[in-house]
């Protein structure tokens, strides 16, 4: 596994000198691309890890003496290939696949810098978008996706997935190790796919990218509402995916919506830590540059005419809450609107759930108690604990205090958040007041 250039400096037992806090930075941002293009070159992600770390090393001995080269990625590259082909050469290239990769190394006609800078500097960037779409293919469990993505592009260590997922490190590198096992498995290509099958991928990608979000935004359990790391961690893939194909509309849709419902986050907690709903927030912490941003992509998607798209849907209702200033002046009608239309193009239970929210903000407690009670019995709602706090939002605006408070009780009974859980259980005891 790949260890930070802080820890590898220590255990060479190097100072921690202005020379090694720039190999760490340098490290860092080159990372990903590093990685992206060895795995790219040998077809094997541990592989391309054990390279890269490689690199690290030697810069870590040579850019104290020498200095940090003019084009530092360029030069830890190179330094990885060259590792590889020596590698190759050592084991005298008994397999076949350690014979076709030394050819086709030897055939990009040596190691010189200016070389390895014009391939890394691809401005389609197809090495790294290779890499992402590897990292969240098909044949790797949905679970082990996520993981993987922020291990290879997002640069976290094990133990901060495991953090910030609240699962403990074994399971999280079981899951990595699966993945990688299931790409080497599946002879998945580094490279991005073409046609129809980069339409089929690319929603896998941005799937993992907005679970990613979503994770930080609503954490799902524990004692933190919100995991900010989580969230500007997608925030920078989706940055990193929306530069790497600035004319697909979902994936600016994605980064309008990530960068718009980020700005609020700051605002969905109260001073003790606790839950505030949308309608209750404090606008004047919303950050207004991400909301610039958010509405910049947006206007894109549009031009684009894209504005059709499941996550372009869902970034203009996220749009919607941005633009008003004050929570009353929220146009519901067209947020519910916004969610009829989602429920044809994206329908899912969750979805439905929202659009009644919507409706019943728009048209009274008695519209959103028609749409949700048709949903009640859905098998994917459950046990899913924001179905009976919406009900109980309903119930308690129509003035059914009673059936509102054993609804907020069922929701709060569910919820794996324990700030979540605190408000339910708050709402519910306003319901007996």
């Amino acid at each position: 596994m790949l260890a930070s250039p802080e820890r590898l400096a220590e255990k060479a037992g190097m100072a921690q000198d202005e020379t090694h806090r720039a190999i760490a930075a340098v490290f860092r941002i080159e990372r990903a691309r590093l990685i992206a293009g060895l795995a790219r070159m040998t077809r094997d992600v541990d592989r391309a890890e054990e390279l890269a770390q490689d690199a690290l090393l030697i810069a870590l001995t040579e850019w104290p003496k020498s200095g940090v080269p003019d084009r530092p990625g360029a030069w830890l590259m190179a330094a990885a290939k060259r590792r590889a082909i020596d590698a190759m050469r050592r084991a005298a290239m008994r397999e076949r696949k350690h014979a076709e990769i030394a050819r086709e190394l030897d055939r990009e006609g040596g190691m010189s810098i200016d070389a390895v800078e014009a391939a890394i500097d691809d401005p389609l960037g197809d090495e790294l978008l290779g890499l992402i779409f590897a990292a969240c293919h098909p044949v790797i469990a949905p679970e082990a996706r996520a993981a993987l993505t922020l291990r290879l592009v997002g640069g976290l260590t094990t133990q901060e997935i495991a953090r910030a997922f609240l699962s403990n490190e074994a399971t999280i590198a079981a899951r990595i190790t699966r993945a990688k096992k299931a790409i080497a498995r599946a002879g998945v290509a580094f490279e991005v796919p073409r046609g129809a099958d980069l339409a089929a991928r690319l929603a896998s990608v941005l799937e993992v990218i907005y679970l990613i979000f979503n994770e930080g935004y609503a954490a799902t359990a524990g004692e933190a509402l919100v995991r900010p790391p989580l969230c500007a961690e997608a925030q920078r893939l989706g940055r990193i995916l929306a530069a790497l194909m600035p004319a697909e509309p979902e994936v600016l849709a994605l980064l309008a919506l990530m960068e718009i419902q980020a700005s609020r986050l700051t605002a969905r907690s109260g001073p003790g830590g606790g839950f505030v709903p949308l309608t209750e927030q404090n606008r004047a912490r919303w950050d207004q540059l991400l909301i610039h941003r958010g509405l910049t992509a947006l206007a894109k998607v549009e031009a684009l005419g894209g504005a059709d798209g499941p996550y372009a849907l869902q970034a203009a209702l996220a749009a919607c809450h941005a633009r008003a200033r004050r929570a009353e002046d929220t146009d519901w009608v067209r947020i519910a609107w916004l969610y009829d239309r989602l429920g044809t193009v994206m329908p899912s239970p969750v979805v439905e759930l929202n659009r009644a929210v919507a409706h019943s903000m728009a048209f009274g407690p008695e519209a959103g108690l028609r749409l949700v009670d048709a949903i009640a019995g859905t098998a994917a709602l459950r046990n899913y604990a924001p179905l009976p706090a919406a009900r109980g939002d309903f119930l308690f605006r129509a003035g059914r205090w009673s059936e509102a408070r054993a609804a907020f009780e069922d929701a709060a009974a569910l919820s794996g958040n324990a700030r979540e859980r605190e408000w339910l259980q708050a709402r519910a005891a306003a319901c007996a007041d």
